[in-house]
Formats: structure tokens, sequence, C-alpha cells
């Protein structure tokens, strides 16, 4: 409910605030891009940091000062490229026509589906080459898969699976770009740079069944207004007629765990040795960063050890250039 002079509590911008289907985000958008490069990456929540770098945003108040900036740390260990699928436009969506699988793929990907055992490539490809010059297919998807086997701060071996966009405007071109990777290993230095702009999807933190305070933030009502005992609810459900409860109405339900987009992130440094920014004594609940890792400005949806995509910005209005830092904290973050 709301009035002229007390604004609404809590946002309905998010509605439904259902769970979210699957812990991989996923994506619904990619930027436009005029010559094929792989868009879309992924990596592992470490933790959070804090850097001092040169202030290098133009007409800041503190330009060319030192300042501290809050960061967050993903440890990003390679990916593999599984496969590549076209689609076809049809009233109801994209639809899937054709997909060609490498035979180099691990054997822990049986964990997540099940690998074709008979797998011709070369004759996939070629269906695929075809479908694209008679104009049939429309669209193009790279697969990809983590190796987390090889990360040690996250205890499992079941890979995550996922599809990635590749940019440009010739569906021809970006075949033959994904021929190139299907098979191979790719690191986040192939993909991204020091002071890119980068969109974030993550699961945000699961808090489960709540309250209306709590999952819409309206205020507590006054003792002598809650009839029933409780301050903590809300003062009315809406009118008797009619008879429907409108979904604006604030009531309890799922807390966290839905799938959020922060967009205009800014990657700050990738570097290879995850031990330089790992703290004294491991990321609290992570542990120990052994594999390449990206600083990214500010915070990241989800708790740690929960995947994180990344994908260039989709909304970026300025490119910036690799940030100048100066000191990049290390400290224990166990106290």
């Amino acid at each position: 409910m709301s009035h002229p002079h007390r604004p609404r509590r809590g946002s309905i911008a998010y509605s439904p605030r259902v769970r979210a289907r699957s812990e991989i985000p996923r994506v619904r958008a990619w930027p436009m891009k005029k010559e094929p490069k792989l868009l879309g990456f992924a990596g592992y929540k470490a933790g959070m940091t804090h850097i001092i770098m040169i202030d290098d945003v133009p007409n800041s108040l503190t330009a060319g000062m030192e300042v501290s900036i809050p960061v967050t740390i993903l440890e990003a260990p390679p990916m593999r490229a599984a496969g590549i699928r076209i689609y076809d436009s049809t009233a109801y969506g994209a639809h899937t026509i054709a997909e060609a699988w490498t035979t180099e793929l691990d054997k822990e990907l049986n964990r997540t589906i099940t690998v074709p055992k008979k797998n011709d490539l070369s004759a996939a490809l070629a269906r695929i080459d075809q479908l694209i010059n008679d104009g049939v297919a429309k669209d193009l998807r790279i697969i990809m898969y983590t190796l987390p086997d090889k990360v040690t701060g996250i205890p499992k071996k079941k890979p995550e699976i996922m599809e990635n966009n590749i940019g440009g405007t010739d569906l021809k071109a970006r075949f033959e770009y994904a021929k190139t990777l299907l098979g191979k290993t790719i690191n986040i230095s192939d993909v991204f740079n020091n002071g890119d702009t980068i969109d974030v999807l993550a699961i945000t933190t699961g808090k489960g069944t709540q309250g209306p305070v709590k999952r819409w933030g309206i205020q507590l009502q006054k003792s002598k207004h809650s009839r029933a005992g409780s301050v903590r609810q809300i003062g009315t459900l809406g009118p008797w007629h009619p008879s429907h409860v409108s979904w604006r109405v604030p009531q309890l339900g799922q807390t966290g765990y839905h799938q959020r987009t922060e967009f205009n992130k800014r990657i700050m440094q990738i570097g290879k040795d995850g031990k330089t920014v790992t703290p004294e004594g491991g990321f609290l609940n992570y542990g120990i960063v052994r594999n390449d890792y990206v600083v990214i400005k500010g915070s990241v949806p989800g708790p740690v050890k929960r995947l994180v995509r990344i994908r260039p910005a989709i909304r970026s209005k300025r490119q910036l250039p690799a940030p100048e830092i100066t000191y990049l904290s290390t400290e224990s973050k166990q106290g």
C-alpha cells in the first residue's frame, strides 16, 4: 500500500521472488560485437578485500589521488569448450536443430550429463555448415564446462555446463571461430582484460522462508495497532470485494536464492597466481586461491564458493583503461 506522503516500503521490481531453478545463472541477453569473440566466462567467488588505486575516473573529485576501493576476488580456473549448438528461430523461441561435440571430453563430465558414446564430429560439423549455408540456422552457441576438480576451494568434482555466446554479425564467421575453440582449454585472460566493464550474474544467498518485514522491508506495526499480537505482520490483505489478494500485497515466502544481474562492474586485475591475492590464513570459508583469479570492483551476489558468470557489459557507456593499483590488502580476514 502507498500514500501520497509515504512511499511504499520494499521494492516490487523483482517479482515473483521464487527460488532459482539452477545454481548456474542463465544469460538471456548478450552484447552486440562486430568481430567473432567469446563473450562469456565463469568463476567461483572466494571473498572480498580492498585495494588502493589511482582514481582514473574523469571529472572525479579525487581524480589522480589514491582511493581505497572494496573488491571481490573470483577464482577463475580454465574452462573447456565441449560443443557447438545452433538454433532456429520459431514462434515459440529458439529451437535446437543441430549440435556437434568434441571427442576430447573429460571423464568427469559424465557426472553432469550423459556423454554420447558414438560421436562423429566431422559429420556433425558438416551438417551444421550445410544448415548455415542453407539459411536454416539463425543463431549459434558454444557449450563450455568448468573444471572444478582443479579448484582447491570448491569441494566438488561435478563440472558445471553452460552455453556462451560468440560475438559477430556473420554466422558463418562465428561458426569458423567456434571450431577453433572446440576441445580446447580457455583461460579468463583469453576473454577479458584489465579495466574491462562487465556484467556479473549469480544466485543470491538463500535465506529460506521469511516474513514480510525481512522479505519486503515493511514497517513494524505499533503494538497498539497489532490486534493479533504480532507486530511483524501486515495490517490488511486488501478489501473483501473483490475477494482476491493482489500480488502487490507483501507476504511471507521464499527469500534469497534468486538470480540477479549486476551491471557495469569493472575488472581491476587478472592474474595467474592466486596465492598473491589470498589473505593470510586464506579466505574465510573458502581457503587459498591457487588458479587464475580476477579482481572485480565492488561486491558480487551470492555466498563464497558460488559460481559467478561474467559477460561484457551490455549497457556500458564508457571504457576505462587498466587501473593503476598501488596496494592490495592480504591481511587476515579470520578475525
